[in-house]
């Protein structure tokens, strides 16, 4: 985890919630809550004057909703991570806010535990997603893309670059990959850095999301 204190906007429109979640925050390491807001309009205020890391974004909320105060951070804020934290889980709502670019998300029945070390690993490595939530996003992905033509997609990757991608997919870490397929952590980094600029990809999310659009990888 970063050593630097992460600063945090927390966005929802449930008083009770948002006094719960920053009471939890108060015992986090490196995190310091600097805003709250109840909708969107009043996100976008507070990130006028005030520098924010990371954003905890509901999605239901009045006057401005958070997809569209995403697509608005996305747009005027492109260094502030978004994290969503929300009751809504299904695959639908899922796949669309991360292929929309947000970087990570929770329901808000996750543990404390999660939260915190969902908030470091978005601002440390870009992206954020549990067991629960890149199922429904690869189960959501592979529904809307039924029955697409496929153009031999991934000819340019190796054998050893298919079967790391494979291994991302099933969210195996760098250390995990470097012990299964016998090679260094610093091999396995050397191709997923290969792999984003074959695919055509930014980041770890983006990566995935293309392996499955494409079918290069198996889901079973």
């Amino acid at each position: 985890m970063t050593t630097s204190t992460i600063k945090v906007a927390l966005v929802d429109d449930h008083d009770l919630f948002r006094e719960g979640i920053r009471s939890i925050m108060l015992r986090m390491e490196h995190i310091e809550l600097v805003a709250e807001a109840s909708n969107g309009i009043e996100l976008l205020a507070a990130m006028k004057d005030t520098p924010i890391d990371v954003i905890l974004m509901d999605l239901e909320m009045p006057d401005m909703d958070g997809i569209e105060a995403t697509e608005n951070v996305l747009a005027q804020y492109p260094d502030s991570k978004i994290l969503v934290l929300t009751m809504h889980n299904e695959d639908r709502m899922i796949t669309y806010l991360m292929e929309s670019g947000v970087h990570g998300y929770l329901v808000k029945n996750t543990q404390k535990i999660e939260l915190e070390q969902a908030i470091h690993e978005v601002h440390t490595k870009g992206h954020y997603f549990n067991h629960q939530v890149s199922q429904a996003l690869l189960t959501g992905l592979k529904k809307k893309n039924r029955n697409r033509p496929s153009f031999t997609p991934g000819r340019n990757l190796s054998s050893r670059e298919h079967e790391i991608l494979q291994l991302i997919c099933q969210e195996k870490s760098t250390q995990e990959i470097a012990e299964i397929l016998f090679i260094s952590p610093r091999t396995v980094e050397g191709h997923r850095q290969t792999l984003l600029i074959k695919l055509e990809v930014k980041n770890t999310i983006g990566m995935v999301l293309k392996a499955v659009k494409e079918e290069l990888v198996s889901l079973v």
